[in-house]
């Protein structure tokens, strides 16, 4: 029992394998050709079976007629056969990527790389992207608007001095309120 887990397991010689390689070739395309033949052959025996051969002539119209909407119905079956077997076909195509991504995640083989911080300027960032295009140092904060102390405290004092909604709404309403408008627009002097 021993003797045969000791020994060494023979080698073929490289034109042995490739001499092998080549007759394993030529006998896939044998088979390639013999299933295309069959293909063809199961095509036309199929076709035979559901298409038997139309004889149209010398028909009267109402035969014509009743043979047009029989094809018609048929044609309108195998649409449906069609549909339903597409829809099969990519519902096993998504179930069978879903099971090899689900083999992925069981066999652990993806790691996520690690991820390290790198600090980069702007004007690097701008050479990355740009490449030689990018001229010139940018100065991020001279695009940035400048806001003054005085300015936030005006708009602080004009907020409060808006007063009630509705006391506005009374004094404006009806023609009163349109007279006062128009005064105050300086359209009465």
């Amino acid at each position: 029992i021993y003797f045969f887990l000791l020994q060494p397991k023979s080698k073929i010689s490289a034109s042995r394998k490739l001499s092998l390689k080549i007759l394993l070739l030529q006998r896939a395309i044998e088979e390639i050709e013999q299933e295309k033949v069959a293909r063809e052959e199961e095509k036309v025996r199929y076709l035979g079976e559901k298409l038997p051969p139309l004889q149209v002539s010398g028909l009267p119209l109402e035969e014509l007629q009743k043979l047009c909407k029989q094809l018609h119905a048929k044609i309108d079956v195998v649409d449906e056969e069609r549909y339903d077997c597409e829809a099969k076909v990519y519902k096993n195509n998504r179930d069978i990527h879903e099971l090899k991504l689900k083999v992925q995640d069981l066999g652990g083989k993806f790691k996520k790389p690690a991820l390290r911080k790198v600090r980069v300027s702007a004007d690097e960032m701008m050479r990355a992207l740009l490449g030689s295009k990018h001229k010139g140092s940018m100065d991020l904060r001279a695009n940035l608007k400048s806001v003054k102390k005085e300015d936030i405290k005006q708009e602080k004092v004009l907020t409060t001095e808006v007063g009630d909604w509705r006391k506005n709404v009374e004094a404006m309403s009806g023609m009163e309120g349109r007279k006062k408008m128009f005064d105050a627009a300086g359209g009465g002097q």
